[in-house]
């Protein structure tokens, strides 16, 4: 075995994490392709016995591994807002067995990239869910077969007709493979509500976009109108539509699973933070 396989430093572990900033286009921006990089990697040892949480003097709570802060791989000590997101990380790290996978880590992942990014690529990530919104997946319904407009027009209706209010405008659903163009006021109104979003927030949010290829489900969900099993399911209607009619394709299963891991990464992260 190579030394960096056996390797006990703490270092050596989040330097498997990768330093994701979102708003970003990278591979780390996908999270099939990320655990694919990590793969490559030997995976490290669990150094660390005991895993707690502790509050701050900033008021936030870190996981503390034998005492000892974790830490982002841009080597931020990693603090969070709330003590039940505190709990879900320390959770992740005390399901480490032999190994450190951060594969089955998404939590973890979502909070380091939140710490080593968001601040400072703000206004960039709300360029990027702004513009979202002329290619939004709930903006473009399929034309045929009849089973499968029936099924996306009982999911996403609702959500188009309900956003109207508080976006302050109508949406336009594509007829064909047409692009369209929102009116900029709706744009303007979703920035206003969310520019002022905490970091944690604000990537959750950003993570739920790039996994459901929606921004407006995310916005539903966390507006209240959505449950995340609801959200979830608008977001895989045409995946689910080909599951029926073509069977489970087995890659295809792993990446699905891996981005609802993610997913719900981002929904804890939002419950948790709900005001």
């Amino acid at each position: 075995m190579s030394d960096k396989e056996n390797s006990t430093d703490p270092d050596a572990v989040q330097a498997l994490f990768g330093d994701f900033v979102p708003g970003q286009q990278d591979s780390t921006t996908n999270p099939m392709m990320r655990a694919k990089e990590v793969m490559k990697t030997p995976l490290p040892k669990r150094f660390y016995k005991a895993v707690s949480i502790a509050a701050d003097e900033e008021g936030g709570h870190r996981v503390l591994l034998d005492g000892r802060p974790i830490r982002s791989p841009a080597k931020h000590q990693v603090s969070v807002p709330c003590e039940a997101i505190a709990r879900a990380l320390a959770s992740e790290w005390d399901a480490q067995t032999d190994k450190i996978d951060p594969a089955t880590m998404p939590l973890t992942r979502l909070v380091n990239s939140t710490i080593d990014g968001v601040e400072d690529a703000r206004e960039a990530m709300l360029d990027e869910i702004v513009s979202y919104l002329n290619h939004d997946f709930i903006c473009y319904p399929a034309t045929h077969p009849e089973r499968l407009v029936d099924r996306q027009q009982t999911l996403w209706q609702p959500v188009l007709k309900w956003v109207e209010e508080p976006l302050g405008g109508r949406f336009v659903q594509a007829n064909g493979i047409m692009a369209v163009e929102q009116s900029p006021v709706m744009g303007q109104a979703l920035r206003a509500e969310w520019q002022g979003l905490d970091i944690f927030q604000l990537a959750a949010l950003h993570t739920m976009m790039t996994i459901t290829g929606s921004v407006l489900l995310p916005y539903a969900f966390w507006k209240g109108f959505l449950t995340s099993d609801a959200t979830w399911a608008a977001a895989m209607v045409d995946e689910d539509w080909n599951i029926e009619m073509w069977g489970e394709d087995e890659e295809a299963t792993k990446r699905r699973v891996f981005r609802r891991a993610d997913f719900d990464a981002a929904i804890l992260v939002l419950d948790a933070l709900r005001g």
